[in-house]
């Protein structure tokens, strides 16, 4: 479904990804762990556009999208959630949700594309006239995940979804991702900081450090691997 190959990317003088590839085949969920600054959300904006590569080439269902826009992307079917729910804070929850379907033009697609988000978040549906900016935190985050899917992708790309979130709200994120994946048929790349939880809801999985790929791998085999245990998953809470 998506392949990117040999990527680099500097911001100045700094080298954000060095020869990095990896791969999303159809039905998976792939994650990309590791510390800050290991280049996780720059393989993201890569793939989004919205940062051009020094070297390499992505491909998405067989055609190459590095030399495309940001919005040409969002056309093939490719969708960003970033990080920090970036809800519209004085408008609905219903008007931020319509937001997300700005490319689509038949009305009753859009309405059942938001029935679909809020079968995956009931809480939404409940909220629909609230303004988006009293919301919780948690809450938010639904928001602009559910936003991401009324455009309708065949990839999600999700960037820390858990971050800053109350862990009630972790679980619920992780189950509706594994439901995107299985029920709406979306193939997902979830950067995460929360390596335990990304690794139970994930297929395959990649562990960046500072630009490269170190490890790659089945999530589960991954979770077991000492190396990784040390590193990324003591005293994290389960998700």
């Amino acid at each position: 479904m998506l392949e990117a190959r040999n990527m680099d990317i500097s911001y100045d003088c700094v080298r954000a990804l060095r020869d990095v590839s990896l791969s999303l085949r159809h039905g998976e969920i792939v994650t990309l762990i590791g510390a800050n600054g290991a280049g996780k959300t720059s393989a993201l904006r890569a793939i989004t556009g919205l940062r051009r590569l020094d070297a390499g080439e992505i491909t998405f269902e067989g055609d190459r999208i590095d030399h495309l826009s940001a919005e040409e992307i969002v056309e093939r079917g490719i969708t960003m959630v970033p990080e920090g729910r970036h809800v519209f804070p004085l408008m609905t929850v219903k008007d931020n949700l319509l937001m997300g379907a700005f490319l689509r033009t038949s009305r009753k697609e859009i309405e059942a594309s938001m029935e679909q988000v809020f079968t995956l978040f009931p809480r939404l549906k409940e909220r629909m006239g609230q303004v988006a900016g009293t919301m919780s935190g948690g809450e938010q985050q639904m928001l602009v995940i559910g936003r991401g899917l009324m455009a309708r992708p065949k990839l999600l790309l999700l960037d820390e979804p858990s971050l800053g979130v109350a862990p009630i709200f972790v679980q619920e994120i992780a189950r509706a991702i594994v439901q995107i994946n299985r029920e709406e048929k979306v193939g997902i790349i979830l950067v995460e900081q929360n390596s335990r939880m990304a690794l139970k809801v994930s297929h395959r999985a990649y562990v960046m450090v500072t630009g490269r790929v170190a490890l790659e791998g089945e999530s589960a085999a991954l979770r077991d691997d000492d190396r990784v245990q040390k590193a990324y998953l003591g005293g994290e809470v389960d998700a």
